[in-house]
């Protein structure tokens, strides 16, 4: 009789690694005509429908490339669908400093990126250069020298706050604690 040999997963099924078994594991190939792939990419077979089309990961980029998300609607209905679609994935917006599809090295915010932008900086600009430019630009509007300049004033607040956020920006990052 052979010994009963003890599981080490302690007793927690979900530690074990998927498709463990002995058994073969189901691979769905990719619904593409000819495709012998693994389909393991879900695509709408049309908008607002719960039928999936299983591609691998090359049809699946061909398949998007030319989906249109408004197709059949008119202007009214998808602004509408859009509205809709902003109110329940809007918080998803406040994690989108997080991806790298933006300018520079990722260890900037999106605040900071503004703040370069509002003082003409390049993403990867040193904190010198951001005081250098920050000075320059203020001094061509500042309100002791244009007095009564109401675009000059709101320029000037705009490179001031643009400053801040930045000079708190680095001083985060010299403060190592």
């Amino acid at each position: 009789m052979s010994r009963a040999r003890r599981s080490m997963d302690w007793g927690f099924p979900r530690w074990r690694g998927y498709e463990s078994a002995r058994e073969a594991a189901q691979v769905r190939l990719c619904d593409r005509y000819g495709c012998t792939e693994p389909g393991d990419c879900p695509a709408p077979k049309s908008p607002s429908s719960p039928e999936r089309w299983y591609f691998c990961q090359k049809h699946a980029a061909e398949y998007n490339a030319g989906w249109d998300y408004f197709a059949g609607l008119t202007a009214e209905e998808a602004a509408a669908r859009e509205h809709k679609e902003r109110q329940t994935h809007e918080g998803y917006h406040e994690s989108a400093h997080y991806g790298w599809a933006g300018s520079g090295d990722g260890s900037r915010s999106r605040d900071e990126l503004r703040a370069l932008e509002a003082l003409g900086l390049d993403p990867d600009a040193d904190f010198d250069a951001v005081r250098k430019a920050w000075r320059t630009k203020a001094k061509e509007v500042h309100p002791d020298v244009r007095p009564g300049d109401a675009e000059a004033a709101k320029a000037f607040q705009t490179y001031q706050l643009a400053y801040e956020v930045l000079r708190a920006a680095e001083e985060r990052r010299e403060w190592r604690g």
